[in-house]
């Protein structure tokens, strides 16, 4: 389904932040590799969440969930034996099962969408495994994949990091249940390290030891730990957040968002620090967000590899700021559900934007005055440029049509929901 978005030049309201998409897929990997039973209190609802819960089932982990939590009894270091897994477009639990499918002789994960996550590569995770001894049958790194396994062997691991640190997550799950100690070196670069943090506190938090160096990029892992059983809460999502308030921050507006901790890990928590820096009228206390926006902000430069699902949020806030905003160190990107460089400038052009790409910079040259919209644009089956499209439709001159905007439930199922809650004229539109 398309969506509709009608410029819109007043938001207010209150709404609670979805839970943590990244906190909910890692919880209940850690609950499933478990040996007893574990509770996932405010687990998010998403495709990406719902696609991990439906794999660790098929894996043989028993589920039982109501309004408020999920009850998991794990299957441990003993997955059942299965011939095939369907992630959905779930690139995050692909990869960490990818790992954890080491542990049983033979799974298959399907390609399901061809034209996004069959695009992406893996070669990197593939490396790795088969330096633990695992044998994998794939097409050019990318899926089907197929994963021989049964009895990985600890030991010396490199890995690179320069395309996406969910390859070394996978690991970080996996190494812990072998019979040897491991060690895993990161090699070239190490994108997202915020991410790799939360992978480290939710170990952590399931009783497994795991020493890293201060730069994250070696690892000392005991062999033959097990994961415990606990109870865990999912704090509210940064990532999915950003969205709404980019939307506030260019608006006339006063929107409060409930559930953001302050001290979060999450690197997304940084469009707070971006916004104030934009100028943007807010204030962020005892979790509590409420931004008071006057549509007008200032440009800014930002590292965006420090908060990477909440970079094109805000650069569609600095598609109506004073002055060029510049984002660098945002080339891992390139390898999310679309390119998010090319393809998301491309639609942001086509709405009237002003902005430049580079190899791993977006250069955004501000228009206060607003864009001109008036056309359909195609979020290329990605939740994050849709939410961001989405943003400068509320901006526009004219109507935004997004093409197959219903794509948006892979991580904020009621995103559109929560906007119209807010004051935002946006249809759904066959």
């Amino acid at each position: 389904m398309d969506v509709i978005v009608t410029p819109t030049p007043n938001l207010q309201g209150e709404i609670q932040a979805l839970s943590s998409k990244n906190y909910t897929t890692r919880y209940l990997l850690v609950a499933a590799l478990a040996e007893g039973t574990s509770t996932i209190y405010y687990p998010a609802h998403s495709e990406d969440s719902d696609a991990m819960r439906r794999c660790i089932r098929d894996l043989g982990a028993i589920i039982e969930e109501d309004n408020e939590k999920i009850v998991i009894t794990g299957f441990g270091r003993t997955p059942k034996n299965i011939k095939q897994l369907d992630v959905g477009n779930a690139g995050a639990v692909l990869r960490f099962l990818m790992a954890i499918a080491a542990l049983s002789p033979e799974v298959t994960f399907i390609n399901r969408y061809p034209d996004s996550l069959g695009k992406r590569p893996h070669d990197d995770l593939i490396t790795a495994l088969g330096q633990l001894g695992v044998e994998v049958e794939h097409h050019e790194g990318k899926l089907p994949i197929t994963i021989r396994g049964g009895q990985p062997k600890g030991g010396k691991i490199q890995v690179s990091g320069a395309v996406s640190s969910q390859f070394l997550s996978a690991l970080l799950f996996l190494t812990p249940l072998l019979e040897e100690d491991s060690e895993i070196e990161v090699l070239n670069d190490l994108k997202s390290k915020v991410v790799v943090g939360q992978t480290l506190e939710v170990l952590a938090q399931a009783g497994i030891v795991i020493e890293a160096s201060d730069d994250l990029m070696h690892y000392r892992i005991r062999g033959g730990q097990r994961y415990a059983a606990k109870d865990y809460i999912v704090q509210g999502d940064y990532p999915g957040s950003a969205a709404i308030l980019a939307a506030a921050a260019v608006t006339q507006s006063d929107v409060t968002i409930h559930r953001l901790e302050e001290n979060s890990k999450q690197g997304e928590r940084a469009i707070i620090d971006v916004l104030r820096t934009m100028e943007v009228p807010l204030t962020h206390e005892q979790g509590v967000v409420r931004v008071q926006g006057n549509g007008r902000l200032k440009a800014l430069e930002f590292d965006g590899d420090k908060a990477t699902d909440a970079v094109l949020a805000m650069v569609a806030a600095a598609v109506f700021a004073e002055g060029t905003s510049r984002f660098y160190d945002v080339e891992n990107l390139r390898y999310k559900e679309c390119d998010r460089i090319t393809d998301y400038l491309n639609e942001l052009r086509k709405a009237g934007a002003n902005v430049e790409e580079r190899r791993s910079e977006i250069i955004v040259h501000g228009r206060p005055e607003g864009v001109e919209g008036g056309v359909e644009i195609n979020a290329h089956y990605d939740h994050r440029v849709i939410m961001a499209l989405t943003v400068v439709g509320l901006r526009a001159k004219q109507p935004l049509r997004i093409r197959d905007a219903h794509h948006v439930a892979k991580s904020y199922p009621i995103f559109f929901d929560h906007l119209k809650a807010l004051g935002a004229n946006v249809e759904w539109v066959e």
